[in-house]
């Protein structure tokens, strides 16, 4: 029992030295690793410290070019833009005709010549269908139509028939399609735009005048009233009628499907009841359409020119519409054209 106890007490003496021994080595050890930790803190403030402070952008910079405001229409610049009328229209040039008997209900500046931009493509289509080329005969976009409008969904090389041409001209003013619909004609374009020229003097279009298939050129004018002529003419095509009122549509172009719109449709048919319509813009021409509507079962032809914004020309004919059913039966026209 005291032999137990004695080497007990020899173990605990062992181990109290030999932690004595070590208590240096221990302490030098921690001291080692708080040296680096603070070694590591200061090497990151160091690090944060040197980087730039950020800074922030209080300047705008804006182009030094100045802003070239768009042209004003021709009607603007005769100071047609903005004048009182009774039916409190917004387009400059306005005209209502009776289709079957040619009495004028309404004008408003109807003998002033103006650009007609995309209208002109009833004419295009008008001189298509008179000469009774082919209407599936394959036709190709080239370099030539390509140039002639920068943007369309008709790229180059696209193949298309002169009936799929002729309906976009119509239907979404393809202005590539209505070029190629010149080009491929007998003589090219200068003898196609003879041609519209011919067909406008037949109609008695006297003062109008037509320089390309599009309506891009502000060269292709027409009064007010020349335009009920050239309405009343292409309403009598089947095909037009048609073209101008389809449906927004999907054409596979190429290998891809692409949609074009209706740019004529913008007056619903549940307002009113419309045989033909065509639209038109160039900055020249401002907002213009052209319509053959039935209000109180009478066939009116409607013109509009040179309106002050996109809905404002159809606004116009919704209120010609609404002006002309509140008419009492049998009022007396302005006029009758010759």
């Amino acid at each position: 029992m005291r032999l137990n106890r004695f080497w007990l007490f020899a173990l605990a003496v062992f181990f109290a030295v030999g932690a004595m021994a070590n208590a240096p080595a221990i302490a030098a050890n921690k001291e080692k690793q708080q040296t680096k930790t603070t070694a590591k803190a200061a090497t990151k403030t160091s690090t944060k410290t040197s980087k730039k402070p950020k800074t922030v952008r209080v300047t705008v910079t804006r182009s030094t070019e100045p802003v070239v405001p768009a042209r004003p229409s021709l009607a603007t610049a005769l100071g047609l833009r903005g004048q009182h009328d009774d039916l409190n229209l917004k387009s400059s040039v306005a005209m209502v005709v009776n289709q079957d008997t040619k009495e004028v209900y309404f004008e408003k500046n109807p003998s002033v010549s103006l650009p007609i931009a995309s209208i002109t493509k009833l004419m295009t289509a008008m001189v298509v269908l008179d000469a009774k080329m082919p209407l599936d005969e394959t036709l190709v976009i080239n370099s030539e139509d390509v140039q002639s409008y920068r943007s369309s969904r008709l790229a180059g090389g696209t193949v298309l028939t002169r009936e799929e041409a002729l309906l976009l001209a119509l239907m979404s003013s393809e202005n590539r399609a209505a070029y190629t619909l010149g080009r491929n004609y007998p003589g090219g374009v200068p003898a196609f735009v003879g041609a519209m020229n011919r067909k406008a003097k037949e109609l008695g279009m006297d003062h109008s005048n037509f320089a390309d298939p599009t309506g891009l050129m502000s060269e292709n004018v027409a009064t007010a009233e020349d335009l009920t002529r050239m309405l009343s003419a292409a309403y009598q095509y089947k095909t037009i009628r048609e073209f101008s009122t389809w449906p927004d549509l999907t054409m596979v172009i190429g290998k891809r499907p692409q949609k074009f719109m209706n740019t004529n449709r913008l007056v619903r048919s549940g307002d009113m009841n419309i045989g033909l319509q065509k639209t038109g813009f160039i900055n020249a021409a401002g907002k213009c359409l052209v319509m053959q509507a039935r209000v109180n079962n009478t066939p009116l032809l409607l013109v509009f020119l040179d309106s002050v914004g996109t809905q404002s020309r159809f606004a116009d004919a919704v209120r010609v519409r609404d002006w002309y059913e509140r008419m009492p039966s049998g009022a007396q026209s302005i006029r009758r054209l010759m």
